[in-house]
């Protein structure tokens, strides 16, 4: 057997849990298809500008604070190694991401093999991995940190005759009183119709679903601000437009395109637009093809299925780390992201330790009476709940006077850890998508309104007590506007309160 670990990738989501398995000193091995780290990176987006956020100017040294406002770095010991040391543009340019992975994978010294791009991975009782430069690998088990790599194509009859986002021209003078068409409503859509703004003669974006603003939802997958600029050119009546609907046809004609629509909100029910360029911007997919036996897929067979471990469900031994860990919370949360995943892929290398090397989940005891106190201080410093909202949760089990407080579990899999804990998150409100928050006729509950705290609509804390995987209390710590959770009356004091009813001192 040559590694107990084989990770497919060396991106951000390979690299870093290449760094918490070398720190485990486990057997390992990292495998990358390009001929450096963070390949991907080189590419997309296409229009070089990220729409992960850096700030190295937060007020503040508390490096756990940082991390909430830090978007690109991946987790390490190391202070030096913070993408916030490589620019100070709050929107960087991908340049500096691929420079910062690199620099990652070279000081942490990490195995990685390049220019080996996986051709096949079979499994029967371990896995044989093969590589295009012919060379065999076998694991006990795989970890696929691609990211989802392959274009996702809609089924719509002619889409072949659309140019993939990720090789169509990103020069505005190629398309200089053209017509184009952009099939997708995200960021990649709107960067490239943000674009050609200035030398097209018309743009239309198009799909079939609502446009969502990241500002509303808070998913930061859904379309961002910096990328909305073509909003204004729709609204304001300069020849652009978003089409709600769906696109029934592509086909050549002469020199350009004849596209049918299927409008959702308009009086007709089809169109026929004529367009010199079609661009198709629909995202990507996961590419099981490598696979022998395929993964089982879901979320229109874009990603493989995941248990709560982050393991394939029909492949023991195959989990995914990365952007790929998304389908457990699809555009809910940040798992997607560098921000989102880093702890995820933090809490699976912690479950790996803990399912085959017997290694206990990291932990600190705690006196029950200090309790109230601990949880509170650590809600105004994780940076790992703040950013996995809802997602990953802090647990505590209680024995007698004293308390065991165990960090970033993944929620749903917290039935199994422990019977009888309380878990620990930050949430939005469940509603909190679903009104405009620049809309001042809309009430909202004030911060540090202890009363009805359970319906604030912000980021607060929620602690829930759960008893054989069911909820049986919960309690709802007051939102607050600067984040801070440390009044006494309005924090602490409503916490220790619940906490003594649930597990009174003994």
């Amino acid at each position: 057997m040559d590694v107990d670990y084989l990770v497919i990738g060396a991106g951000p989501a390979g690299l870093q849990l290449g760094y918490f398995l070398h720190q485990a000193r486990r057997s390992y091995r990292i495998l990358e298809a390009g001929p450096a780290a963070g390949t991907f990176f080189k590419t997309f987006p296409r229009h070089r500008k990220l729409i992960s956020i850096n700030k190295p100017h937060t007020g503040t040294t508390d490096p756990e604070l940082n991390l909430r406002m830090d978007w690109n770095s991946l987790l390490s010991d190391d202070p030096e190694l913070l993408f916030t040391r490589y620019t100070p543009r709050y929107f960087p340019h991908a340049d500096d991401l691929v420079r910062y992975l690199q620099d990652f994978a070279a000081k942490t010294d990490l195995d990685i093999h390049y220019d080996s791009r996986v051709v096949e991975v079979s499994r029967k009782d371990h896995f044989v991995v093969r590589d295009s430069r012919g060379r065999t690998h076998t694991a006990k088990r795989v970890i696929v940190a691609t990211g989802p790599s392959k274009p996702y194509l809609p089924d719509i009859p002619g889409i072949e005759h659309a140019e993939p986002y990720g090789t169509a021209s990103t020069d505005p003078d190629d398309y200089t009183d053209q017509r184009v068409l952009i099939i997708g409503k995200g960021n990649s859509a709107f960067e490239t119709a943000d674009n050609l703004v200035e030398t097209a003669a018309v743009i239309h974006l198009v799909g079939p679903h609502s446009l969502r603003m990241a500002w509303q939802t808070h998913f930061v997958g859904h379309v961002r601000a910096v990328n909305n600029n073509f909003l204004d050119t729709y609204q304001l009546k300069s020849q652009n437009a978003v089409l709600d609907g769906d696109v029934l046809d592509i086909r050549p004609d002469g020199d350009g395109f004849v596209v049918k629509v299927s409008f959702a909100r308009a009086d007709e029910v089809t169109k026929e637009l004529r367009y010199d360029r079609v661009i198709a911007a629909t995202g990507f997919r996961f590419d099981a093809s490598v696979f022998t036996e395929k993964p089982a897929l879901t979320i229109n067979d874009r990603f493989a299925a995941l248990t709560p471990e982050w393991e394939s469900t029909n492949t023991p031994d195959l989990y995914f780390a990365g952007t790929l860990m998304q389908v457990r919370d699809f555009k809910k949360s940040t798992s997607g992201f560098i921000h989102g995943f880093r702890y995820c892929v933090r809490s699976l290398h912690r479950i790996l330790e803990r399912k085959y090397h017997g290694a206990e989940w990291p932990h600190v005891d705690v006196a029950l009476d200090d309790l109230a106190d601990v949880v509170v201080d650590r809600v105004n410093r994780t940076s790992g709940l703040w950013q996995q909202f809802g997602q990953l949760g802090d647990v505590v089990t209680v024995d007698g006077d004293r308390a065991r407080y165990y960090e970033e579990l993944p929620v749903d899999w917290v039935p199994g850890f422990a019977d009888d804990c309380f878990v620990i998150t930050l949430e939005y409100g469940p509603d909190h998508d679903k009104v405009d928050p620049f809309d001042i006729t809309v009430r909202r509950v004030a911060q540090n309104d202890t009363e009805r705290a359970f319906d604030a609509a912000y980021l607060h804390p929620v602690v829930r007590h759960l008893r054989d995987g069911e909820v049986v209390a919960t309690h709802h710590l007051a939102e607050n506007l600067e984040n801070e959770w440390t009044g006494a009356t309005t924090h602490r004091d409503p916490l220790r309160r619940f906490l003594a009813q649930r597990v009174p001192v003994r």
